[in-house]
């Protein structure tokens, strides 16, 4: 069986080229071997699996070459690989001091690789510096680290450094491309940019993931494949997961939740998920941003189409709620409960907790156009109209099914039907205008054929508009309670405007009475609100100033009885009242002692005198 050798080891690049996603260091690189400006002491820092001991490599190999060796000498008498992880001592240092002073035998440079430097204790450090603010001629020193914070400012400021970033997931799909094609290897787009997300920027990382994933599934790499082995929430998951969302089925949410529970996924990770899904599809919404997004063709196809369905407004509370969520999730007793009402409260952004109809009318308005006939609106559906006949009867007219359906019927639907119904409401006006024409009415459970004037059949057809009023409204009660008085023979009792002439005095009179009653019930809090500021009068409107909103909040929600009072002791009906807040009208009350003495001071000049006399303390 021939030995198998890591991707990572396998596709090590060998030239500055083949380094992916750090052109800028390759380019000062080559740059300055090519310039003889490399400086001898450099810093290699930046995150795991970037290619920074692999430059050191490279670059220690280059430095040597001038033309006449073979390419691929390595030069590997002259290169020398220390590792401060296990080698932090200052003895190590000093043997690494040691041979320093000796010249190379074969080139030009001697090149000290010291990885991971920041392990090096601080008398090892101290102990370096000497040697690497001022080294021989024909040593050059590269140091790499991931945590350059760790290294004392002393050696940093000897070295030159170099700061290695992230690879980003479309070079690191790429070059996982490349390789899956030297393999022979058929990989989808989709699956190879699962591989490079997981990666996290480390292209050591990417490989290894990827040689995972192929020997689990072999010469064709699919998305699916990749995610059962690497066991991650891939994209497709989150699209169904908003559609829910914006569908607002709650049941289904919870029963998906449970499934990715079930899979293994920890909550935290998929609430995360959430709202950096919602970031993709803000990004998606302008073409600005849309490079922002990170995915491959197919994926950035779907995530547009689910973009159009979402407001910005719903995005930006549905980050709000995911993070906040992310934030409370360790501190979590109940975590699986706190994930859970985090999806309610999404399901429920766009939902408003009823189904309204969105059409306005039973009947559309056009229907009635040529007729002359106002549509009727879904709030006066059920009023009929009261005629009273001149023998004080009240007699109702029922209106006829074919102009306006009643509630066990509905609006035709078919084009013929609405047609032939037109005709007939057209054949009906008609036949109603006449003066002989004949409407079926009721009083007093008794079906009437009599004959009625055109004035009253056809009444003027802006009295005919009927108004929208609210199904719950007082105006809709008050109507009701006539209609029923007038069925029963009652005298319909209107509310009574008074209009009495009020000055300030009976205003005060009547306000001191009330705020005697609110103290007499117990409301004290009220009454002190009250007593504040005495009211003004001007021109019907009562006005009051107020030294704090809390204070006009708790009088606003006890209006309408002080208003009901004040009219009913005042014998107006048109008065209203108006409450502004002014913070300067607020006591400044007296705390300290000297505070209390100056407000007496100012009641007594004399205390002041007394003080002074008898040389009296506050």
């Amino acid at each position: 069986m021939e030995h198998f050798v890591v991707s990572a080891r396998k596709y090590r690049p060998q030239t500055f080229k083949d380094v992916v996603g750090q052109q800028a260091i390759t380019n000062t690189l080559l740059n300055a071997i090519e310039h003889n400006h490399l400086a001898q002491a450099l810093l290699f820092t930046g995150p795991r699996g970037v290619g920074k001991t692999t430059c050191a490599r490279i670059l220690a190999k280059m430095i040597n070459h001038d033309g006449t060796q073979l390419p691929d000498e390595d030069f590997a008498f002259n290169i020398f690989e220390l590792d401060a992880a296990s080698n932090n001592s200052v003895d190590d240092i000093r043997n690494l001091i040691d041979q320093v002073r000796i010249p190379p035998q074969v080139g030009k440079y001697k090149v000290y690789i010291i990885d991971e430097v920041h392990m090096l204790s601080t008398s090892a450090f101290n102990a370096f510096l000497k040697t690497l603010e001022e080294p021989p001629k024909h040593a050059i020193f590269i140091l790499a680290t991931t945590e350059k914070h760790k290294i004392i400012p002393t050696i940093l400021s000897r070295c030159q450094i170099f700061d290695f970033k992230r690879i980003t997931v479309t070079d690191a799909r790429k070059y996982l491309g490349y390789i899956a094609e030297q393999q022979g290897i058929e990989a989808e787009e989709e699956a190879l940019h699962i591989i490079a997300q997981k990666a996290d920027g480390a292209m050591r990382d990417a490989l290894s993931i990827y040689d995972r994933v192929v020997s689990y599934s072999g010469a064709k790499l699919t998305r699916q494949a990749v995610t059962e082995n690497l066991n991650v929430l891939d994209y497709e998951t989150y699209l169904n997961i908003t559609q829910l969302i914006l569908d607002n089925d709650i049941p289904q949410l919870l029963v998906d939740f449970n499934t990715i529970l079930s899979h293994g996924f920890d909550g935290h990770h998929f609430v995360s998920g959430i709202a950096s899904h919602f970031r993709d599809l803000l990004v998606c919404k302008d073409e600005r941003t849309i490079d922002l997004l990170e995915v491959g063709e197919t994926a950035k196809a779907n995530y547009f189409k689910q973009s159009q369905q979402t407001s910005h407004s719903f995005l930006l509370q549905g980050i709000e709620i995911a993070n906040d969520c992310d934030l409370k999730y360790k501190a979590s007793r109940n975590q699986r409960l706190l994930v859970e009402l985090c999806l309610m409260q999404l399901a429920s952004i766009n939902f408003d907790g009823e189904k309204k109809k969105s059409e306005p009318f039973i009947i559309s308005p056009e229907h009635f156009k040529n007729a002359k006939v106002a549509a009727v609106s879904v709030a006066t559906e059920a009023k009929k109209v009261i005629i009273d006949n001149e023998f004080s009867e009240n007699i109702e007219v029922t209106r006829s099914s074919s102009i306006i359906p009643s509630e066990d019927n509905e609006a035709p639907t078919d084009s013929t039907n609405a047609a032939s119904n037109e005709s007939e409401d057209k054949s009906k006006l008609e036949t109603s205008s006449n003066q002989n024409s004949s409407v079926e009415l009721k009083g007093d459970n008794k079906e009437i054929q009599g004959n009625l004037p055109p004035s009253e059949l056809t009444p003027n057809p802006e009295q005919a508009m009927p108004k929208k009023v609210s199904g719950l409204s007082i105006k809709s009660i008050r109507q009701k309670k006539e209609i029923l008085a007038r069925k029963h023979g009652e005298k319909v009792v209107t509310a009574e405007v008074l209009d009495e002439a009020i000055n300030e005095t009976q205003l005060h009179a009547a306000w001191d009475e009330y705020i005697q009653r609110l103290k007499h019930k117990g409301e004290k809090i009220l009454a002190s609100i009250m007593e504040t500021d005495m009211p003004k009068l001007t021109d019907k409107v009562v006005s009051i100033e107020l030294p704090a909103d809390t204070m006009k909040n708790e009088l606003e929600r006890h209006t309408h009885p002080l208003m009901s009072f004040l009219k009913k002791k005042l014998q107006n009906t048109l008065i209203t009242l108006e409450i502004q807040v002014n913070e300067q009208v607020a006591k400044k009350y007296a705390f300290t002692d000297m505070e209390k003495f100056n407000k007496l001071k100012e009641q007594n000049p004399l205390l002041e005198k007394l003080r002074k006399t008898f040389d009296l303390d506050i």
